[in-house]
């Protein structure tokens, strides 16, 4: 179970049996992204990034059931091989800013920061802290109350990125 930090934070880690360098590459390149990111049973369609502050990415991935599920990342910060903040959120084709597909009353926008350590043996370790960007309290109470399916999604997505990395060259 991840730890749940103050301010309804959601935070999530897992130490990869890969170095920092290659595990920070499959979060900053679209052509890897393409190959692991999202739900299990999830595939990407679109990966389409500008990464720098400023930038972003926005992506579209298809369910099992081949509706279409669009995200936006908007760049705050990026410290090269340590950390990315963005504010995420889903979105629709033309990258506008919409509500979750699946709860009406969720946060517009997450306020993320995805963190890459190095840890013994070689490995790196992924950290995860999401929270409420601008949220209204019934979105906060809504996104804290699902905390433990945030965990099933991220364990998911977490899974598939250890099996890519599995399964390719440790080149950066």
């Amino acid at each position: 179970m991840p730890e749940i930090a103050t301010h309804n934070d959601f935070v999530i880690s897992r130490v990869f049996d890969v170095p920092r360098d290659l595990l920070w590459t499959c979060f900053t390149d679209p052509e890897r992204m393409r190959q692991w990111w999202g739900p299990k049973g999830f595939k990407v369609r679109i990966s389409d990034m500008d990464l720098r502050e400023g930038g972003s990415y926005h992506y579209c991935l298809e369910a099992p059931d081949g509706a279409a599920m669009w995200g936006l990342f908007q760049f705050r910060q990026i410290v090269p091989g340590e950390r990315l903040v963005f504010v995420s959120s889903f979105s629709d084709a033309e990258r506008q800013i919409t509500r979750h597909p699946l709860q009406e009353v969720w946060p517009l926008t997450l306020l993320s920061t995805f963190s890459f350590a190095d840890a013994p043996g070689g490995k790196s370790e992924f950290t995860v802290r999401w929270r409420p960007w601008d949220a209204t309290e019934a979105e906060q109470r809504a996104f804290k109350e699902n905390h433990d399916s945030m965990v099933q999604g991220w364990s998911g997505t977490m899974d598939q990125l250890a099996a890519y990395v599995e399964n390719t060259s440790d080149e950066v």
